[in-house]
């Protein structure tokens, strides 16, 4: 089971290394093996974000995420999107932001770094939205329950997340943004501008893949009761056409999260080298086990044998984007934002250990196990 599942992310940590020895010698190994650690250890409450999500979708949607979203996360995000950033930030062409990014990697680095203020908005209220919807809503479990019941409560006010969230980025844009820490200077206009544009791509997206998903459920419970009626009469045509429409867009949900997830890793990234290749490689196959991980906690139904782990990543979401947040002006190590969601995620996953022992439950659900397509 765990060389099934996590046989390519070995196999190509293993053709990585290799290459970044050949490539670079034993300094650019190391600065790859360096990478592929920070990027697991930033973005492992990730995995159990991304599995809450795939058991969701069908075999079909589920290998779509395991190969073409791991070519969009690796290549898109670790390799295109810095050099995009670049072209934009610039005002230069793709291939005039190519050669700055091989010739003059200072220079390079400086660009990227100036685009943090608005990268950490985006990403920022994107992920503080994921948070505050969690909280705010109604759950049959309940892990911090002094936090989590007051908050159920006042969450059946309508829009309150969005509310939230737009405080929290004027506090950010009347505060930390006004003399930052990346590129300096007032940057109140750009991280007011990102933010929002953050916000509105979770509204857009989360909402349509969510209207989707319902719409499939009434759909599923209305052919339900025509089976029951008369089986012969029950079409299935349009709730599989309807599953498609809700599995693409949760699909383009969970890679606009892999984005947000991966912001903070890229930036933090060039403290330990400027080289884009080195980089790419690096946190490329740190993704891979991000994505090997989310493929093994979906086949091993582990989200629903230990019950507080989605509570628990939820929280390093809404840690992170306060860290985003934060990162505007001030310099946040890596370390901190990693041990951070291993450390809630430990005790998330502690929680459920001693819930399932005190009523009397097998760490394992004794039911059978949603099947996840492979790929990767």
């Amino acid at each position: 089971m765990l060389l099934k599942t996590f046989g390519w992310s070995f196999a190509i940590t293993v053709v990585g290394l290799a290459l970044a020895g050949v490539l670079w010698g034993w300094q650019g190994l190391a600065i790859v093996g360096i990478l592929s650690v920070l990027e697991i250890s930033v973005s492992f409450d990730n995995a159990v974000i991304n599995a809450g999500i795939l058991r969701k979708m069908n075999a079909f949607w589920q290998k779509i995420f395991l190969t073409v979203g791991i070519l969009i996360a690796v290549f898109g995000m670790r390799l295109v999107f810095p050099v995009v950033i670049v072209a934009i930030t610039a005002k230069l062409g793709p291939i005039e932001a190519v050669k700055l990014a091989l010739n003059d990697k200072a220079h390079y680095q400086e660009l990227v770094t100036s685009a943090h203020p608005a990268i950490a908005a985006f990403g920022g209220m994107f992920l503080l939205m994921i948070f505050l919807d969690f909280i705010f809503e109604e759950r049959d479990y309940k892990w911090l329950s002094w936090i989590e019941k007051p908050m159920a409560k006042m969450g059946k006010l309508d829009m309150l997340s969005v509310i939230i969230a737009l405080v929290a980025l004027l506090v950010t844009a009347m505060t930390v943004a006004t003399n930052v820490a990346h590129g300096g200077g007032d940057k109140t206009a750009t991280v007011l501008l990102a933010g929002v544009a953050g916000l509105i791509t979770y509204l857009v997206v989360g909402g349509i893949s969510g209207y989707f998903e319902d719409k499939l459920e009434d759909e599923e419970d209305e052919d339900g009761d025509e089976a029951t009626a008369a089986p012969a009469t029950q079409g299935a045509g349009s709730a599989l056409g309807l599953a498609g429409k809700a599995a693409f867009f949760l699909f383009l949900y969970l890679e606009v999260i892999d984005a947000s997830f991966s912001f903070d890793g890229v930036i933090g990234a060039f403290a330990i080298t400027n080289d884009i290749f080195m980089m790419a490689l690096g946190l490329g196959i740190g993704a891979m086990y991000i994505r090997s991980l989310t493929v093994f906690l979906v086949r091993k139904g582990t989200l629903d044998d230990y019950v507080y782990l989605e509570h628990g990543a939820h929280y390093a979401i809404g840690a992170l984007a306060v860290i985003l947040l934060i990162s505007i002006k001030y310099e946040i190590n890596e370390v901190i934002t990693g041990l951070i969601g291993v450390v809630l995620i430990g005790l998330s996953y502690a929680s459920s250990v001693v819930r399932n022992r005190r009523e009397g439950k097998p760490g394992d659900s004794a039911g059978a196990k949603p099947e996840v397509a492979s790929g990767v």
